[in-house]
């Protein structure tokens, strides 16, 4: 870890960096988390301003079980991005993630993926990390593949999604130790 500013700098790759958020993040957490595109296979969002002081609030104080962070391109918030044990006794754990549309189709979901296996193998300590995507949801499909991810499967009426139960690809990595 590193400081840049004010913020703590959890991982770093070449173009995206993941670190904890700060209260100031509000207005830029806000502009995508209250974009309904960035929230169309998501199960909150659009968020309200009250959604988002409490999505911020919630994670100004770190955890030791999982790291919710703030997706930093050129300075800028540009997302969230999250890994966090499922189970501690197992070794396993969960990432997900969400960019701004503006951030779309330049490669920073992939590296923000391998930057969260990183973090729940070297710091989590996970063996295996896992994650799920509506299954129309085919950018990010492309995303979990990119990073060594298998489809394990399709988990139906995995979750309620704009009032409709939709089905979810699984995906998993099992890390190196």
């Amino acid at each position: 870890m590193h400081v840049a500013g004010d913020r703590c700098i959890v991982a770093s790759g070449e173009r995206v960096s993941l670190g904890w958020f700060l209260p100031d993040d509000f207005a830029a957490v806000h502009a995508f988390a209250s974009d309904p595109r960035v929230c169309e296979f998501m199960t909150w969002g659009p968020n309200s301003s009250a959604d988002t002081h409490r999505f911020l609030t919630e994670r100004l104080t770190p955890s030791a079980n999982d790291y919710q962070l703030a997706v930093i391109v050129r300075g800028a918030v540009i997302g969230s991005a999250a890994v966090w044990v499922t189970d501690a006794q197992n070794q396993v754990g969960e990432l997900g993630y969400s960019l701004s549309p503006a951030a779309w189709g330049n490669g920073y979901a992939t590296e923000v993926a391998r930057l969260l296996i990183g973090i729940g193998r070297d710091r989590l300590g996970l063996v295996r990390i896992a994650a799920t995507c509506d299954v129309d949801n085919l950018a990010s499909s492309k995303v979990l593949d990119k990073v060594g991810m298998v489809r394990e499967g399709t988990l139906r009426s995995f979750k309620v999604v704009r009032g409709e139960r939709r089905d979810h690809h699984v995906y998993a990595i099992i890390t190196p130790q």
